[in-house]
């Protein structure tokens, strides 16, 4: 089996299996957040802000978060090693790749903990 440096030492089942999960936790929080909207008489602000303070929506909004994350890490990696073929410009379009997603990780858990 050969491996690759960029992989971080993942196989095509871990990473089957990651996208699997990480899709089923986002179609699940799609559901939830319609499933409020069906429910709730009127949405207005302070409905929307107090649906988003309970820990249990902050919660999950963050699973969701980085759910979306590492979806988006493996796709992207998946693309960049079948369609960049020059190593160093894979290696620094990975890295742009990381350093973006963990900033957005980063902000978005403190936009959803500051509410």
């Amino acid at each position: 089996m050969v491996n690759s440096a960029s992989a971080l030492g993942r196989n095509g089942l871990h990473d089957w299996i990651l996208l699997r999960a990480t899709a089923l936790i986002i179609a699940l929080y799609i559901l939830y957040l319609l499933a409020w909207l069906v429910i709730s008489e009127s949405i207005t602000y302070n409905t929307w802000h107090i649906f988003f303070s309970t820990s249990l929506t902050k919660v999950f909004t963050c699973l969701a978060l980085w759910s979306l994350l590492v979806h988006g890490w493996i796709g992207m990696w998946q693309i960049l090693t079948d369609y960049v073929t020059a190593y160093s410009l894979r290696l620094l379009l990975q890295l742009v790749v990381v350093v973006v997603l963990f900033v957005y990780a980063i902000y978005g858990t403190m936009i959803v903990w500051s509410m």
